[in-house]
């Protein structure tokens, strides 16, 4: 609201313009009569209602806010398809997915392969990242992306949440869902089906692909990404997660695992644990022991009725919990 009032007094009187804040703006945005697809690049769980409002309202949605399927993927692809609304995924592994679906017969899918560039921490074990600051946590050797989403990748959780959306998007079993560390970022993600045939996506590490696909969708529209130069590539390499160190990725596929309402207590710590690190007010490790802490505390919860309300005051009890025990620098 403070932004938004700023902006006012930016804006010359003369010019007719309204400025929007809050979650009623988000919402009002998302279901004028004008609007055909939202763009859904929210970051954390503020995304969910705005995304279900222009659903309710029939529009398209490009996904590029993976925390909204995390915490209500049932609710929330059960309402698209009530609406008859297209979910189109705008992060680059799902989108690679979707587009080594086109054209196949999904019952043949045998299962999903989720690249991760391994983060700024790749290689390394628990020691090393004992005393790891945020500016190196923020560091990814690959892309260009905000604190919330750079610190996730660090911890793997980002694949974690990627997994949990690929499995809402993509109707397939967690078992039947694969992450291979992919340090190159060229291959974005693959599928293998029955026979043993893999189709893999590949492209320049740039976010403008996944994007112009799914607003242009069924098209593809003129090149605006840089080619691949596969001389320049030279080689690329393949290795396989370590969950002893980045356990944020294990809890993942046990949140999705369980199901309910499980993942949306994993997200609400994640998101939480996140801002205090962004904050240095705990270490980089620390941020998957409050998620498995939370995991613990709020096991009760699992499987309470799978509702936006629940899902909603149930995030706001996680975050609460964590505030009130972490905040004040307890170890």
């Amino acid at each position: 609201k403070e932004s938004a009032e700023k902006l006012k007094g930016m804006i010359p009187k003369e010019i007719e313009i309204e400025i929007l804040d809050s979650i009623d703006g988000l919402v009002k945005i998302s279901t004028i009569d004008e609007v055909d697809i939202v763009l859904t690049a929210l970051v954390g769980m503020i995304g969910l209602i705005p995304t279900m409002k222009a659903i309710e309202h029939k529009k398209d949605i490009a996904l590029a806010n993976k925390e909204t399927l995390v915490t209500a993927g049932e609710i929330v692809m059960k309402a698209a398809e009530e609406n008859n609304v297209k979910i189109l995924p705008v992060d680059s592994e799902h989108s690679a997915i979707f587009q080594c679906l086109n054209g196949e017969n999904k019952k043949e899918v045998n299962k999903l392969i989720l690249t991760a560039s391994g983060g700024p921490f790749r290689g390394k074990n628990l020691e090393d990242l004992k005393d790891v600051t945020v500016k190196e946590a923020l560091k990814h050797p690959k892309w260009n992306m905000g604190q919330k989403i750079s610190i996730d990748s660090a911890s793997l959780m980002n694949k974690g949440l990627e997994v949990i959306e690929a499995h809402f998007l993509f109707d397939t079993d967690y078992d039947n869902i694969e992450v291979v560390v992919h340090p190159q970022s060229i291959i974005h993600s693959m599928v293998e089906y029955k026979d043993a045939s893999i189709i893999a996506q590949m492209g320049t590490p740039d976010m403008r692909l996944p994007i112009q696909y799914a607003l242009n969708y069924p098209e593809r529209k003129e090149m605006i990404a840089k080619p691949l130069n596969f001389y320049e590539v030279g080689s690329l390499t393949f290795e396989k997660p370590d969950l002893d160190t980045f356990k944020c990725l294990k809890f993942a596929y046990d949140a999705g695992k369980i199901g309910g309402l499980a993942p949306t207590i994993l997200n609400g710590a994640n998101e939480e644990a996140v801002a205090l690190l962004l904050e240095e007010k705990i270490k980089f490790l620390q941020i998957a022991e409050i998620i498995e802490e939370c995991m613990n505390v709020f096991k009760e919860n699992y499987y309470d009725e799978l509702t936006l309300e629940n899902i909603v005051e149930l995030d706001k009890k996680v975050r609460k919990y964590i505030r009130n025990k972490w905040e004040l620098g307890v170890k």
